[in-house]
């Protein structure tokens, strides 16, 4: 049976604007991240990783509003070539799958003592 588990973020800016959140250690495929926009400053900045890893997630600088963002990587055959569609060269993407690691969430220019919620939905 397969499921997914939701964590919740509230961040909460310091003077600076700045803070930095962790999810408990998950294991799973990551489905999204839904930011709810409360009371940060508009043009916020994220930078989302991978704890361990260091791997990308989700970075966007000048959000003014609530987004849902459903991260994908692109995927490499047997040799590390990019895996592309024939047609448009695109890369062929495929979920960011985390092995007992943190989503770490870095919010910048926030504004001072100002708050926004994450969900990071992982299935």
């Amino acid at each position: 049976m397969s499921y997914a588990e939701r964590h919740r973020l509230t961040l909460v800016t310091d003077a600076s604007g700045d803070v930095t959140g962790h999810t408990p250690a998950v294991t799973g495929r990551l489905i999204a991240i839904v930011y709810t926009k409360d009371t940060y400053d508009a043009g916020v900045d994220f930078a989302i990783t991978a704890e361990a890893t260091g791997e990308g997630i989700w970075t966007e600088s000048d959000v003014n509003a609530s987004a849902t963002r459903a991260p994908r990587q692109p995927t490499h055959d047997n040799v590390g070539a990019a895996s592309l569609y024939a047609g448009s060269g695109e890369p062929v993407e495929d979920y960011i799958v985390l092995a007992q690691d943190r989503v770490k969430i870095v919010v910048s220019s926030g504004g001072n003592v100002k708050s926004g919620q994450f969900d990071v939905i992982i299935g």
